[in-house]
């Protein structure tokens, strides 16, 4: 941690000058929110700059209390602020929530910047209010109700002059500060791109805290500029089955020229707009969830809205679509001897207990068309296992088609999936194209990533399931359609749900029935596939040493079989038709990865006593946790010295130090 500078005396240079700031009445070079809150800090607080503070660490209890009664504001954040500490792609910060009494309730950052800032009271239960910490990024933004740029020497005391703190508010549906959002980091750069960043994240939490206090209410976006419907930018608000507002974000009062919310709160939705909700309602309805033309009450101000249901409202039954008249069955549907074929070269190569019985149970209800949900890490064979679904169900003879809805952009998934008329716009073929769901016609219609899919379509895409006829583009023909669906994402479709980005009664209707795939590491057939995924890549001849197999079966796979069949690849082209050795896998040796260290060789049933400390780690990791407990005691707890004699870095070191649950408590 970086001090302030000293006299020749040994005087504090920065107590001197905080002090001479607030006695003189002058400004600070940041402003007078610093100065300010200099002065509350030394004549209301009775602190002094150059006095070390114990920092203010409230109890467990009191901290699970405080996060208990800010849970829902805990979910809603947690996601945003990991994917802001990923786009700020610094390893020195940390992305902090506070409560109201400046208490940090969550916190995102690197192990090693925790540990190294946590006896400074940056960690959760560390109090940062003005009267404990000072002045500070959380303590004053609380105090000033505003955001805040806190940059090193701006701090009160000397100790946090190594640190950059940037925070901002984040207000419930009522317009109440209920938390704080903050930047922490050894960066002495300007922090005014910070606090865009911060603000934008805030904004999100915002809306995320409206849907998840107002499920029972309909939702309504709205702007003045319609690409800016469904975006950070948009005014959101609650309304209540009356029409009455019961919440609004920032946006939606700034749009409409209000101030705060007793200023929009139990008017109705007609008071605001020249709409009603139960219009506004319809025509969402029918435009397919596109923004409608509305316009300001008693003004001639346009807005482009779109209004929906609750999402708690309860999903209708799903209805078995009746027999469609005029629709005639492939006569290869109706041949027992190409059915039993297409099940027999369907049955699976894999051996997993698990897969074996998803697979089982997937044909026994598609069969029944009973649509199919498939959830699963990335890479994890998800596309592989529905077309193993397929192969051994009644539309086996039909086509087999899928469509990842990540890989397309958002202007050509609707064209993919309902297909167009020649001509139905600019860049079409001449001819048209007919879409997926008509080439699955008698077939399988497979959706990959389907919560990536624009909610738009999620609407038409519901009324094809319900209807079982298909509109491309361009033309009002309809033409009808018999498939059998799966669907797989590898996010968690009921979260996407709760957080307003995936319908929630296109859930209901996908998720006849829902199946988790196991990952690669978690399969109890991993040698095989291995072997099997080796021969697919290399043919026969290829082997693997002993010692190159354990690296293989140990080894974590993030990238599931995905990155198996490259890594596969890559070794057999190294070993040029020799046995591939540890060399050959120059991907699962590299430093900064998630294979396991090169430990020295333990038996395994020593790892098993550690199983009740550990509880969350497999067998394996629970070995390799053993061993690195031996080594760190061997090498007296000295991290550096244990990196050099397993040849990786110390920062992979502690990496692997805390995916193990092993906790340095004097980090070097």
């Amino acid at each position: 941690m970086t001090l302030a500078l000293r006299h020749g005396d040994g005087r504090p240079r920065h107590a001197d000058h905080v002090l001479d700031v607030v006695r003189s009445g002058l400004h600070g070079e940041a402003g007078d929110i610093v100065a300010r809150s200099w002065s509350r800090c030394l004549n209301e607080y009775r602190l002094h700059p150059d006095k070390l503070n114990e920092p203010a660490i409230v109890s467990r209890h009191d901290l699970e209390e405080r996060r208990a009664r800010h849970a829902d504001v805990i979910d809603c954040a947690r996601y945003e602020m990991t994917s802001l500490y990923q786009q700020l792609g610094d390893s020195e910060s940390a992305v902090v929530l506070t409560d109201t009494d400046g208490v940090i309730v969550h916190m995102v950052s690197s192990t090693e910047f925790a540990a190294e800032m946590g006896p400074l009271g940056l960690r959760a239960g560390g109090k940062w209010s003005e009267t404990d910490a000072g002045t500070n990024g959380m303590g004053t933004c609380l105090a000033a109700a505003a955001p805040i740029s806190v940059r090193r020497e701006d701090h009160f005391f000397t100790q946090f002059t190594g640190l950059t703190c940037s925070a901002v508010p984040v207000f419930d549906p009522s317009g109440n500060i209920t938390a704080v959002l903050d930047v922490s980091s050894r960066s002495s750069m300007m922090q005014q791109h910070l606090l865009v960043l911060l603000g934008m994240t805030a904004r999100m939490i915002e809306n995320r805290l409206i849907d998840r206090r107002f499920a029972n209410a309909y939702p309504l976006h709205f702007h003045s500029r319609p690409e800016f419907v469904y975006t950070l930018h948009e005014g959101k608000l609650a309304v209540g089955d009356d029409g009455s507002i019961l919440a609004a974000n920032r946006s939606a009062l700034f749009q409409l020229g209000l101030q705060t919310m007793d200023e929009i709160r139990s008017r109705r939705v007609d008071e605001l707009f020249q709409s009603s909700l139960e219009d506004m309602l319809q025509r969402s309805t029918q435009s397919s969830f596109h923004p409608v033309v509305t316009f300001r009450a008693n003004a001639a101000l346009r807005y482009f809205a779109v209004a929906r249901r609750p999402a708690s409202d309860a999903a209708q039954p799903a209805r078995v679509p009746a027999p469609v008249s005029g629709v005639t069955a492939a006569p290869a549907l109706r041949s027992p001897t190409r059915l039993a074929a297409l099940r027999a070269a369907a049955e699976p190569t894999f051996k997993d207990a698990r897969l074996t019985a998803h697979l089982a149970t997937a044909r026994r209800v598609i069969a029944r068309q009973t649509p199919v949900l498939l959830s699963g890490e990335t890479g994890s064979g998800k596309e592989v296992f529905a077309r193993a679904v397929h192969e051994g169900s009644p539309h086996a003879a039909g086509a087999f088609v899928a469509i990842n809805c990540a890989s397309l952009p958002e202007t050509l998934i609707e064209s993919e999936l309902f297909g167009y008329r020649a001509g139905a716009f600019t860049g079409a073929q001449r001819t048209g194209r007919r879409g997926k769901i008509l080439q699955a016609d008698g077939g399988t219609l497979f959706l990959d990533e389907i919560a990536d899919m624009p909610l738009d379509l999620q609407a038409r895409l519901l009324r094809v399931l319900d209807e079982r006829q298909v509109t491309p583009l361009g033309t009002e023909e309809t033409h009808a359609v018999d498939f059998q669906l799966i669907s797989a994402s590898h996010q968690k479709l009921p979260e996407r749900v709760r957080e307003g980005r995936f319908r929630e009664d296109l859930y209901y209707r996908l998720a006849g029935i829902e199946l988790a795939l196991p990952a690669l590491r978690e399969r109890t057939d991993k040698r095989d596939l291995i072997r099997g995924v080796l021969e697919a890549e290399a043919g026969n001849g290829a082997t693997l040493s002993p010692e190159a197999e354990r690296m293989l079966l140990s080894y974590p796979w993030p990238g599931n079989i995905r990155q198996l069949r490259h890594v596969l690849r890559t070794a057999a082209a190294l070993a040029d038709g020799r046995m591939i050795v540890r060399e050959n896998l120059p991907s699962l040796l590299a430093e900064g990865g998630d294979a396991p260290l090169a430990l020295p060789n333990e038996p395994v049933a020593a790892a098993e006593s550690e199983a009740a400390e550990a509880p969350k780690l497999n067998l394996i990791q629970a070995n390799e946790r053993q061993v690195l407990l031996q080594m760190l005691e061997q090498y007296r707890w000295n991290v550096s010295n244990v990196a050099k004699a397993l040849e990786v870095s110390r920062n992979t070191l502690y990496r692997k130090l805390h995916k193990l649950h092993i906790e340095i408590s004097h980090p070097e």
